[in-house]
């Protein structure tokens, strides 16, 4: 059995997992807008369906699949705290480029100035810490 990650993984499987977040879809409707094969898309939802991702029903003579919320769920929670580390560091990032931006002049401040004589002088800005 394949681990829900080894399930995801796979670029068709998260291609359909999209498609189906907006409806519904059919075999037939998946394999026409992924342009796969019947027998490809047939293989990769039977996945999707073992592993809980994805539930379908008969609608006459079709079968429609949708997402299932609860393995999405799990991930989510898994991923919960990754997210607290990610944010963590995007935070201390912001903070740093505040401190970085603060230093410096303002893009519409002058970085030279003329002395009475009308010569050019370099001035020197801090120099940001890091």
């Amino acid at each position: 059995m394949e681990s829900v990650f080894e399930i995801i993984a796979e670029p068709n499987r998260r291609a359909i997992l999209s498609l189906l977040l907006s409806s519904q879809q059919s075999v037939g409707e998946i394999e026409r807008q992924l342009r796969m094969p019947q027998p490809t898309v047939s293989k990769h939802l039977r996945v999707l369906r073992d592993a809980g991702f994805v539930e379908s029903t008969v609608d006459a003579q079709r079968r429609l699949y949708r997402l299932k919320p609860e393995p999405f769920e799990e991930l989510h929670d898994w991923l919960a705290q990754f997210r607290r580390f990610w944010s963590t560091h995007v935070d201390a990032l912001e903070r740093h480029l505040a401190r970085m931006d603060h230093g410096r002049m303002h893009p519409s401040t002058p970085t030279r100035s003329t002395s009475s004589k009308g010569k050019t002088r370099k001035t020197t800005r801090p120099k940001p810490r890091t």
